[in-house]
């Protein structure tokens, strides 16, 4: 039997419980966000400056960036769901993500005093930009796997990893609400390396639970 035609049998043999993956994966998203956001409430609240920081540009271009890092992400979990799963032109608006970050720390450097780069790189809260976003991405990954899991994703290291940037997407996008560094080369540097072991945890899980 040719690869193909096994993918094709095991995805039949598994059809009921992969007919609505993109369901699952919403629900996943949605409960994984509420909790998130509401073990952000609890524990630390909003930022102090809101009503400020929400007419700042670079609060925007932050948050905006995550915005679409978790969506694209989550767009991909649902493709990748299924064993013929064709990721389309979504790698693509993921790439989004690096270049606007790019230009976003391309104009900060040229606006900035080289005095001030390292202040803007490490801000106040880099060490707890690090636990915080893994820890708000936990029920968002832990939902989208079970998701996975109810489905028949062809690759599971690579449907793990992209289900664990799509938490971590969501899980920075909660911590943004209370994250005072809004400086480009504070979220290049902090926000990709927490996003990131998010995406390698994702990975590492996907590998040993959603093999079929």
């Amino acid at each position: 039997m040719k690869t193909r035609e096994l993918i094709n049998v095991l995805a039949a043999d598994r059809a009921p419980a992969a007919a609505r993956p993109a369901r699952a994966v919403a629900i996943a998203v949605a409960l994984g966000a509420v909790i998130s956001a509401s073990l952000l409430l609890a524990i630390l609240g909003l930022r102090h400056d809101m009503a400020g920081a929400a007419h700042s540009l670079r609060f925007l271009v932050k948050g905006a960036t995550v915005l679409i890092l978790a969506a694209c992400a989550i767009g991909l979990v649902v493709r990748l769901a299924h064993p013929d799963a064709k990721a389309g032109r979504l790698p693509w608006a993921l790439a989004m993500v690096p270049l606007i970050l790019a230009l976003a720390v391309l104009v900060e450097l040229l606006v900035t005093p080289a005095s001030r780069w390292g202040a803007n790189l490490f801000g106040v809260h880099w060490s707890a930009c690090l636990v915080l976003i893994p820890l708000f991405a936990i029920p968002p990954l832990a939902g989208l796997l079970y998701a996975l899991k109810q489905a028949a994703p062809r690759d599971a290291g690579l449907a793990g990893a992209v289900a664990g940037l799509a938490a971590g997407g969501i899980a920075a996008s909660v911590y943004v609400l209370h994250c005072p560094d809004d400086s480009p080369l504070f979220l290049a540097a902090w926000y990709t390396l927490a996003v990131g072991f998010v995406a390698l945890a994702g990975y590492v899980l996907g590998r040993r639970w959603l093999r079929w």
